[in-house]
């Protein structure tokens, strides 16, 4: 089946921002006496949106949530986002997809300005129609949210023509409830049965299989 939009999430999908992300949730929980998860615990805040991970996966509470992401992005803002690297075969996809006309979009729960700068840092910003994440205040915050924000400024009006690749099941989640395809795929921080669960439409291995189904 070929889509003519193809939308990817950022973190698990193209880069791997494991140490930038996890060392910026480390400062954060720091700062409100939180015990330090082990290394598998804290992959599970890469993907999903960071006021979720800390009141689902840290046990904070009211303000105490958005005052963790505030803390956190005081490091990641200034060091976390250069932590990261660009997965194998991510441009070679993404300029494949254009070189056969394919309209490209992000939608990343990521605040939009950083992923915007992770981008152009790789060098890949050229092969993206419209860029879309997380708005800094809060107001656009959720998967669905960013996809129905990115999927407007493409103008995308018939929603069979396209499809959302992420890693987590809070992409396929997102793409589920806007009503787009998804490709969940296996080269970052969720397993097939995660992916399975959540009932992604397909399932890629690498990120070369992807080009083979949008």
């Amino acid at each position: 089946m070929a889509f003519e939009y193809v939308l990817f999430d950022l973190d698990g999908t193209l880069t791997d921002p494991y140490v930038g992300i996890t060392e910026s949730v480390k400062y954060a929980l720091n700062a409100f006496g939180k015990p330090i998860p082990d290394k598998d615990a804290l992959k599970q805040y890469i993907g999903p949106p960071l006021k979720w991970s800390f009141k689902e996966l840290a046990g904070l509470t009211g303000d105490d949530i958005e005052n963790a992401v505030h803390k956190y992005r005081e490091r990641y803002e200034r060091v976390g986002w250069q932590e990261n690297r660009l997965l194998d075969g991510a441009e070679e996809l993404l300029d494949n997809l254009k070189s056969k006309g394919r309209i490209i979009g992000l939608a990343t729960s990521k605040p939009e300005i950083i992923s915007k700068k992770i981008l152009k840092h790789f060098g890949i910003d050229k092969y993206f129609d419209f860029i879309g994440g997380a708005s800094m205040d809060f107001s656009r915050n959720t998967k669905s949210e960013v996809l129905r924000y990115s999927l407007e400024n493409l103008g995308v009006s018939d929603l069979s023509k396209a499809v959302l690749v992420g890693d987590r099941h809070h992409d396929i989640d997102g793409a589920k409830e806007v009503g787009i395809a998804s490709v969940g795929v296996l080269v970052g921080y969720g397993d097939r049965e995660e992916l399975v669960r959540a009932g992604a439409d397909f399932i890629c291995e690498t990120l070369a299989d992807v080009e083979k189904i949008v």
